[in-house]
């Protein structure tokens, strides 16, 4: 793969980044890790990327604790070394429940915490939107934890939908 290209995707994934809920740093080191073909070392990811050591650091223990990037030893090698998750499906499938429990739940709370403390009744609109969007959330927040059950339903579900929709 030529750097333009790769750079080009690294910086892609990374401004996505977002839609799973990390920062671009994050995602950008996420980036370079799919497409090494063998684990890279932090100091190597900095320089590749352009991003310090410490926030190199951060991130590689914040992709860990995300269940997508291992650290590996190699034999011989002083150095700890990074690699992505090699299912992508259950790396995939890690983001998804990482997503729900820490974003979707704590706002369908926040919402249900808003309409059991606060009086709605004297204006009909704001009632009727936030009942409207509490029950939307709680169908939705169904269909995920359906679909979050356990990692080889979702595959299989998944792979359902995958045949249903046009090639």
């Amino acid at each position: 793969m030529d750097s333009e290209e790769r750079d080009r995707f690294v910086e892609s994934w990374g401004s996505m980044g977002i839609l799973w809920g990390i920062n671009r740093s994050m995602a950008r080191i996420h980036a370079l890790l799919l497409i090494s073909e063998k684990p890279v070392d932090a100091e190597a990811i900095g320089e590749s990327l352009n991003i310090s050591r410490g926030n190199v650091s951060m991130c590689l223990k914040e992709l860990r604790n995300w269940g997508v990037v291992q650290r590996v030893n190699l034999s011989g090698e002083r150095k700890d070394y990074y690699q992505t998750e090699p299912d992508t499906w259950n790396m995939l499938y890690r983001i998804a429940v990482g997503r729900k429990t820490r974003e979707f739940d704590p706002a369908l709370h926040a919402l249900r915490h808003l309409m059991a403390e606060t009086d709605t009744s004297s204006s009909k609109n704001v009632h009727e939107r936030l009942t409207q969007i509490e029950e939307i959330l709680t169908t939705l927040d169904h269909v995920i934890a359906r679909f979050l059950e356990s990692e080889s339903g979702s595959k299989t579900m998944l792979d359902f939908i995958r045949h249903l929709s046009p090639k």
